[in-house]
């Protein structure tokens, strides 16, 4: 697993961001069994640059607290059986499976931390958490698919114990 962690924050980052991106990340990618050694790049930013992004990429005129890039289509969620037919979704020198890009807002994770009662380590990972399932493609447009993500999230936070009763309260 080669995750890939650019820190634009300019402010201090008083959590463990890298030890929590790898545990929940190897969490996400252990879960769905994921057959593949992967790569994970990871983006720590600010609300005005999540903001810039999400209006480019998306059209929407806000900051948001994450954004994921899949680099993989799957029939359906964590359906690996056909990645291998793509030719652009392994790295050409490492053979690593490109799952795609995160990007979080660290200014929503201390926001969100707050306003939800939990600890700034178990928001973040919550993102993560997130995200990686949208990397293997699963949404939440549907209220099924909310459902289902959800219990998906809250399982690899169980996993790694960044839940609210063990290292979530603030």
């Amino acid at each position: 697993m080669n995750i890939v962690i650019e820190n634009e924050y300019e402010d201090e980052i008083s959590i463990p961001y890298e030890k929590i991106a790898h545990d929940v990340i190897g969490a996400a990618i252990d879960y769905v069994s994921c057959p593949y050694e992967c790569e994970v790049n990871l983006l720590l930013t600010d609300n005005e640059t999540i903001h810039q992004i999400n209006k480019e990429q998306r059209d929407i005129d806000r900051p948001t607290d994450v954004l994921s890039f899949p680099m993989a289509e799957y029939e359906t969620p964590a359906d690996f059986s056909k990645i291998e037919e793509d030719p652009m979704a392994f790295d050409p020198e490492s053979g690593e499976f490109l799952l795609g890009d995160i990007v979080i807002s660290m200014d929503k994770v201390w926001e969100q931390a707050k306003a939800y009662g939990h600890s700034y380590e178990r928001e973040y990972a919550f993102l993560i958490a997130h995200s990686m399932l949208h990397l293997f493609g699963y949404d939440h447009m549907e209220e099924e698919e909310r459902k289902e993500m959800e219990e998906k999230q809250e399982e690899i936070l169980t996993k790694t114990r960044y839940t609210r009763d063990e290292r979530g309260l603030s």
